[in-house]
């Protein structure tokens, strides 16, 4: 199986990164092997050259052109540069002097790497390890590796539906995602995240009439509130006047049907917040075919996603 690039952050304290960066000796060896390193990025000077932290007082430099894929072309914004001071950065070992001064780095070169493995390697339907890096209205931005992003639309993040990523995602939070598509011409990844939290079936199959649980309310509408139970299973509610969006509620579990993928609920009370859950992820690995979130016998339209190669 391929082995990616790791996204930013994962190997920072890890002891080889640490073995490496502690010397000359060790930052040279990584040079020859083309082995891809990572630091801390300390500050960005007026130039828009990173200082980077390789531990123990060591300090590195990365040239603005370096800093990321697209900033010599102009395809990129300086804001990438700026928005990685304070986090971790990875990077290949550009040169270093021998009188003693500071190493010079690229994390262009190792972004470069990265993606061009992802081109060429990867396939729809792989699951692959990401880290949210930022949140639009209209999806989560991911760090696949060295800082390459790609993107989840806000549709292919869950089936229960939410009006930002912010409901189901924070900055800095490891996550997995499935390659939707790529196109190699114009280098970019399309990713979905949806299948990898479960059919309706797995959701459903904790649950069981006269349980009574928590749950999140996710749309309200005149005919009813439509209240969350996993990212990936939701239940319709009699409608109240005193419910707010986003708010935690307890359900009486009423009814679960199949065939038709209803689960009615009546609320109980209003709940205090709460910190998210951690995702429930069913798949975290290899690679997927076809996934159908419908359970068998059901009549109605449900999503499902084809991986074509």
């Amino acid at each position: 199986m391929t082995r990616f690039f790791l996204p930013e952050g994962h190997r920072l304290h890890t002891p080889e990164n640490r073995a490496a960066c502690s010397s000359p000796e060790g930052l040279r060896r990584a040079m020859e092997t083309k082995t891809v390193l990572e630091g801390t990025a300390l500050l960005c000077d007026a130039e828009h050259n990173l200082t980077v932290s390789l531990g123990n007082g060591r300090l590195a430099t990365i040239p603005r052109t370096e800093a990321a894929l697209g900033i010599a072309e102009g395809t990129t914004r300086d804001i990438a540069i700026l928005s990685r001071v304070g986090r971790p950065v990875s990077f290949l070992v550009d040169s270093i002097p021998e009188a003693g001064g500071r190493p010079i780095l690229s994390r262009r070169r190792a972004q470069r790497m990265a993606l061009d493995l992802l081109l060429t390697q990867a396939r729809p339907g792989m699951v692959l390890p990401a880290v949210v890096t930022h949140l639009e209205p209209f999806g989560a931005f991911v760090d696949l590796g060295c800082g390459v992003t790609s993107m989840i639309g806000i549709e292919n993040i869950s089936v229960s539906r939410i009006s930002h990523p912010g409901q189901r995602f924070t900055i800095g939070q490891s996550i997995y995602a499935v390659v939707l598509d790529i196109d190699p011409q114009r280098e970019r990844i399309y990713l979905t995240h949806k299948e990898l939290l479960g059919t309706w079936a797995e959701n459903v199959r904790p649950f069981h009439p006269g349980m009574t649980v928590p749950g999140i309310v996710r749309g309200i509408k005149e005919y009813g509130a439509f209240i969350e139970l996993t990212p990936n299973l939701s239940g319709l509610a009699e409608a109240r006047t005193d419910l707010t969006e986003g708010e935690r509620v307890s359900v009486f579990l009423k009814s679960i049907a199949p065939d038709r993928m209803k689960i009615k609920l009546l609320i109980i009370d209003h709940l205090p917040p709460e910190p998210p859950a951690p995702l429930p992820y069913f798949i975290t690995e290899g690679r997927m075919a076809y996934w159908r979130y419908a359970p068998a016998g059901c009549t109605r339209v449900a999503a499902e996603t084809v991986f074509l190669d």
